[in-house]
């Protein structure tokens, strides 16, 4: 009688999220007001303020899109995500990332989710999780506003992957006297006035002519979306639950690369453009 032993380095496929006993996973959008989670298997979104306390008063250690504070977000996300996650196991973990400035954010990002332990830390451009929300077709250019509390970006998208992209520090938490909700789109406006401008291909007129993709807290303010609408004179479009959509793509991306190990017989690539 011939026995097969199965090799002990040889890893068994990997089964669709919640039903993988094998590992654990976690979708995290971190913004300057709100941090985001998606953990496999548990069918929610986690939604809490971006605020740590070390000591009497909080501090708040994002701010405006850059990580200001690593070991104060590293806490945030022990606060938040330690005891959801299981003992003795090793999350696969993706991370949405500003566009602009991305570089920096994700160095930082990656050293505060070590307290997570996790396997791995991929990371995704916000725009294009925002993208994988809405179920846009990525195979035509497609411009992503994305309104947040301290930041707003503008990134066109070719083929999935950013072509180009405009930043303000600006958003739905500057709000006031001083800058009434008009300031949003006029800023907006002139940012891809500015892509237009600087782009000698058509890219940017075709995505505007398919209509322009909304997201984050901004989207969901009348005020702010009318005056946009106003100003740019094309067709907006606010991606379901604007608010989520970043945490929801990267959790569609969370799911192709858990199937990824099981294929390559290696961790998942430190960052998913596409």
């Amino acid at each position: 009688m011939t026995v097969v032993r199965r090799s002990r380095t040889a890893r068994a496929p990997h089964r669709p999220w919640p039903m993988c006993r094998h590992c654990t996973g976690v979708a995290l959008d971190m913004g300057s007001a709100r941090t985001r989670a998606w953990v496999a298997g548990r069918g929610m979104i986690l939604d809490v303020p971006t605020v740590t306390f070390p000591g009497a008063g909080a501090v708040y250690p994002i701010q405006r899109g850059s990580i200001v504070d690593t070991p104060g977000t590293a806490r945030m996300l022990d606060r938040l995500l330690g005891h959801r996650l299981p003992r003795f196991t090793r999350p696969l973990v993706v991370v949405t990332a500003p566009v602009l400035d991305g570089y920096a954010f994700r160095n930082e990002a990656r050293t505060a989710v070590e307290v997570l332990r996790p396997r791995s830390v991929p990371t995704v451009p916000s725009a294009r999780a925002v993208a994988l929300a809405a179920g846009a077709d990525l195979a035509r250019p497609l411009l992503v506003i994305d309104i947040g509390a301290h930041l707003t970006e503008v990134v066109l998208l070719v083929d999935g992957a950013v072509f180009d992209a405009r930043r303000t520090a600006l958003g739905t938490g500057d709000l006031g006297e001083a800058t009434p909700a008009g300031g949003i789109g006029e800023a907006v406006a002139d940012m891809t006035t500015s892509m237009l401008r600087q782009n000698r291909t058509s890219l940017t007129v075709d995505a505007l002519g398919r209509g322009a993709l909304l997201a984050g807290g901004g989207a969901l303010r009348p005020e702010i979306t009318c005056d946009l609408a106003r100003i740019l004179h094309v067709p907006l479009r606010a991606v379901p639950a604007p608010h989520t959509a970043a945490v929801r793509g990267a959790a569609e991306l969370l799911g192709a690369a858990h199937s990824h190990p099981s294929t390559a017989g290696t961790d998942p690539p430190d960052e998913l453009p596409h």
